[in-house]
């Protein structure tokens, strides 16, 4: 090769490694992407947002979850958007609902928050189910009696769950409401929240049609006393302490 060639060859050389490189650099945009990756705190699309915070639990389509699900219209007008913004942005204690909020230890803004709950609303509430019908309220605001709760509860709820609440071998194959294990994984207001919305994906009424009644404040507040008073301080051990 002629030597006075070589530098222009050299170059040449340098300069299409330098080129692919480039084109390859980490971080790049790679041709043909027209949208570029946002930051987790940048999301905004309510249906991005529940799928990657809210599903695993509550359901692909906020039912069918191992947790309550978001899609029942009647839960939904029950506890209120106050409600749910603070059960998403603080967690309920004691449960496996932890906050999502920065201000909690969660990774979600307070707009982003905002995004979850008008979403939920906008898409799955249904404000003229009640037609006009009060609901009982969300927070318990009457004393509970454990005896008349377990009345309440054999009258309207035993037929599905057994009379002592451990089950029914019926069609539903229903498992026991006062397992101490179940019970540790859900707050009394948790209870209260499915005997008033039902469980509808299960075939479980809401509160208007418990044995062909509406139960009352009263019989609620008292059936999830009767509940919780199954609770026990070390769910899953035989003894308190070790022998």
């Amino acid at each position: 090769m002629n030597l006075r060639v070589l530098p222009t060859v050299l170059l040449a050389s340098v300069l299409a490694i330098v080129s692919v490189g480039c084109n390859s650099a980490p971080g790049k945009p790679k041709p043909g992407l027209t949208e570029e990756a946002i930051r987790p705190d940048q999301v905004a699309d309510f249906n991005t947002l529940y799928s990657q915070n809210c599903a695993a639990c509550h359901g692909e389509y906020g039912r069918n979850g191992a947790a309550i699900s978001l899609a029942n219209p009647l839960y939904l007008s029950f506890a209120g958007p106050d409600n749910l913004q603070r059960i998403v942005s603080n967690g309920v204690p004691g449960t496996m609902m932890p906050g999502f909020a920065k201000s909690a230890g969660g990774m979600l803004t307070d707009q982003q928050i905002n995004i979850l709950i008008h979403g939920m609303v906008q898409n799955w509430s249904k404000p003229l189910l009640l037609n006009g019908q009060d609901l009982p309220k969300y927070a318990v605001s009457l004393p509970a009696n454990t005896a008349r709760g377990q009345e309440a509860f054999g009258a309207s709820c035993a037929s599905c769950h057994g009379a002592d609440g451990t089950g029914s071998s019926s069609k539903w194959k229903l498992g026991s409401l006062v397992d101490a294990a179940y019970l540790s994984l859900i707050s009394d207001q948790g209870l209260r929240s499915i005997v008033v919305a039902g469980k509808q994906e299960q075939g479980m009424p809401d509160y208007r049609s418990h044995s062909g009644h509406a139960l009352t404040d009263q019989e609620i507040t008292d059936i999830v006393a009767w509940l919780a008073s199954h609770r026990t301080a070390t769910p899953g051990q035989i003894y308190q302490q070790h022998p």
